[in-house]
């Protein structure tokens, strides 16, 4: 007798049990499901947020920005233009290499930019050695860009093969091409800016 009353008030408390406050009994207890809409302009104009209209609340959002990133620094860095040295000048030709990404985040309505690079840029020039003119080439290395962090830019800088060349001139051209630190660095700072206001 006593188990079955024991019984009789599980079955209770299973049936009261605030766990079952979720589950729909009957599709007529239910709220009808919402339906997809298309967002029109004038849905999107009236937002006040960060990202992209469907993203009211500005939770989280990605966006990669590569297809303008990528042909913005190549222009920038050919702009830099020809840089005199003591014994010639040299200009960046073409932006050989630039694999990495751009990207801006959205996260609680906040925007969030950044990117990471490598490049090579091509370089070409004219010095005089021992009195005769030389055109040369070569390229100039930069292993890493980051956003934030273009103080600390390092180049490595290699030369086009000149077997006529001494060491000691060899070693003279790179160091005035390393030259080209400065103006880079300061394209890629322009870059950053641009970056920050799209």
């Amino acid at each position: 007798m006593e188990s079955e009353a024991v019984m009789s008030c599980e079955k209770e408390v299973e049936e009261k049990s605030s766990y079952t406050y979720w589950v729909r009994k009957t599709t007529e207890d239910a709220a009808p499901l919402p339906l997809p809409h298309k967002l029109t302009t004038q849905d999107s104009s009236q937002s006040h947020h960060l990202g992209s209209a469907w993203n009211r609340a500005g939770t989280w959002e990605e966006k990669n920005l590569n297809n303008w990133a990528i042909p913005r620094i190549k222009e920038l860095l050919v702009s830099v233009g020809s840089l005199p040295f003591s014994s010639g000048r040299a200009q960046v030709e073409d932006v050989t290499k630039c694999v990495g990404d751009a990207f801006m985040v959205v996260v609680r309505n906040k925007k969030r930019v950044s990117f990471t690079y490598e490049l090579s840029l091509k370089v070409k020039g004219e010095w005089i050695i021992r009195g005769d003119k030389r055109l040369l080439g070569g390229h100039i290395d930069v292993p890493e860009i980051s956003f934030g962090e273009l103080d600390d830019l390092q180049m490595e800088v290699r030369l086009n093969e000149a077997s006529d060349i001494s060491h000691q001139d060899k070693i003279e051209i790179c160091n005035d091409l390393k030259l080209f630190l400065q103006p880079v660095r300061e394209k890629l700072f322009q870059f950053e800016r641009e970056l920050k206001d799209r």
